[in-house]
């Protein structure tokens, strides 16, 4: 522990790569949490005998969870020891996943989907962890992998689910999840250093600076707004595509998981991303990302005038280019929020990611609405437009320095 201390100390010294790798399966494994349920919706509602509407209340409640859970507990990185706090949240999510694995109805599974929610923030301590431990000139990079750990998870995490549900149940799933999350919080608390906290104001005084925070600083109101938008359109695509596939083209749940290899393929390129930020500024990173969105959304609106095999290959493709897409635009906001206030980082990830997983919120209901009242055009229509909205946001920002 001494050897890792000193490395704190030492703002000049790289991250050795072991260490930098535990925090992106640390963060990756805890976000997947809340993506697990997505490909099984199909095969959840036909055991609880509900329909779409019911059984999409799973994900939209997991991530309002989420959500809440930023606003409210990240902000304790900044107090408190964040190598304590991730182990204890850790725990948290182990106990909340199982409770999702026993859940003998929809309800249980639906208040053990927002519990999973809340703990599994522990993501959002992981993430500030990082970039605090990386020495400045390569913290976009160092901040790039670990979110690359991060969006992997979710992508995996319906391959996943997808394949465990089809032959193992899926109780399966989140009994498994559990099991990883408890090895991965055990490494963690083992590999990290302690942190000294950046403030010692009270918790009631820590949730009031954030509207102080989001009053101050022009910079993550833009972020946080462009980056939310484009987590509408994320997640009303991924929270129906399970369910679209089933329906449409008739495959199962370990087949729409499959499509994460996709969104994966796209995600890679976040520690690229992250070292073009470093380079030319991260503002410009953000425009070329939202714009690379928008037009992958709306490469959809093409399927109908296409065979099957080739919708497929379409969906395929759009997918990689809208996760490459997001998850660029994200690196490039983390990047610009990060240097704002080095004290405040755990509240400033706060308030960025509590817009976002609002986003995701609001796209899992608005996709579910879209997709049960104007079919999957409905969904490609709501995505494409909140990348539009994001991407216009950012090239109106284009003169300002951030």
């Amino acid at each position: 522990m001494s050897a890792m201390n000193s490395m704190a100390a030492s703002p000049a010294e790289r991250l050795p790569g072991p260490l930098v790798f535990t925090l992106a399966a640390g963060a990756g494994l805890s976000v997947a949490s809340i993506y697990y349920s997505q490909p099984m919706l199909d095969i959840i509602g036909k055991q609880f005998n509900v329909g779409v509407g019911a059984v999409g209340m799973v994900p939209m409640l997991t991530q309002m969870g989420y959500a809440l859970g930023i606003l409210l507990l990240a902000p304790l990185g900044d107090r408190h020891d964040r190598r304590a706090i991730i182990l204890i949240k850790g725990l948290l999510l182990v106990a909340a996943l199982l409770l999702c694995g026993f859940s003998g109805g929809l309800n249980a599974l639906l208040i053990a989907s927002f519990a999973t929610g809340l703990t599994a923030t522990v993501a959002q301590d992981i993430v500030p962890a990082s970039a605090a431990l990386a020495p400045e000139r390569s913290r976009g990079k160092t901040v790039g992998t670990v979110m690359t750990g991060l969006l992997v998870g979710i992508l995996l995490s319906r391959v996943v689910s997808g394949v465990v549900a089809e032959y193992f149940g899926w109780r399966a799933m989140y009994w498994l999840a559990a099991a990883l999350v408890l090895f991965i919080s055990l490494a963690l608390w083992r590999a990290l250093p302690r942190f000294t906290p950046g403030t010692s104001v009270s918790y009631p005084r820590l949730l009031l600076s954030l509207a102080h925070l989001w009053q101050q600083h022009q910079t993550l109101r833009r972020a946080a707004l462009a980056q939310g938008l484009l987590s509408v359109g994320f997640s009303a695509f991924w929270s129906t595509l399970a369910l679209m596939l089933s329906d449409r083209f008739h495959l199962d749940s370990a087949v729409a998981g499959a499509f994460g290899l996709a969104g994966a393929a796209g995600a890679m390129a976040a520690p690229l991303a992250g070292s073009i930020a470093d380079r030319i500024g991260p503002a410009r990173v953000t425009i070329v990302g939202a714009g690379l969105v928008t037009v992958s959304f709306a490469l959809m609106f093409l399927l109908p005038a296409l065979p099957i095999p080739a919708q497929l290959a379409l969906i395929v493709l759009s997918t990689i280019g809208f996760d490459l897409g997001v998850q660029a635009t994200l690196v490039a906001h983390q990047t610009l929020v990060y240097s704002l206030a080095p004290e405040a980082r755990s509240r400033l990830n706060a308030l960025l990611f509590t817009v976002v997983f609002i986003g995701m919120a609001t796209g899992a209901a608005l996709g579910s609405l879209a997709l049960a009242r104007w079919g999957w055009n409905g969904v490609v229509m709501l995505a494409t437009l909140a990348g539009a909205a994001s991407f216009a946001l950012r090239l109106a920002s284009r003169h300002l320095k951030n």
